[in-house]
């Protein structure tokens, strides 16, 4: 099965589970992520795992500690409106790129629930690259 049919199982499991998933994202708390792609200009979903900083919720780039960011990241870069669902919940927001003390503190905050972030900042240092973090802020 292909990265895109799996993305897609996901988002429908989540949408017919009140934002539940089984599998490998069984426990995690998860958010759907609408956005505009960055060279397509097409509406796109990316399922992702989150945590949560007062009201906003927290996205990591990671890709598994891959050595070059996501496409969703690139995407939200370019077009950082977005709508996030999260349960049954679903809301517009605006996609912040989390830089310095920031940026590390939620990493740490998400990494401590989600101890396999640590690997993935380690595997992505070692490609010489920072994970970007996000924040989305309600608008």
């Amino acid at each position: 099965m292909d990265f895109l049919e799996f993305n897609k199982g996901v988002i429908e499991e989540f949408r017919a589970n009140d934002g539940v998933c089984g599998g490998p994202f069984e426990g995690a708390p998860m958010v759907l992520i609408t956005m505009t792609g960055a060279k397509s200009g097409r509406e796109l979903c990316s399922p992702l795992v989150y945590s949560s900083d007062g009201d906003d919720v927290v996205i990591i780039a990671s890709k598994g500690g891959a050595p070059i960011h996501p496409n969703w990241y690139h995407n939200l870069v370019a077009n950082p409106a977005v709508v996030v669902e999260v349960g049954t919940e679903k809301w517009d927001a605006t996609a912040v790129l989390a830089e310095g003390d920031e940026r590390s503190r939620l990493y740490a905050a998400q990494a401590a629930t989600m101890p396999q972030f640590l690997e993935y900042e380690k595997s992505a240092a070692e490609a010489n690259r920072e994970i970007p973090v996000f924040r989305l802020v309600r608008t």
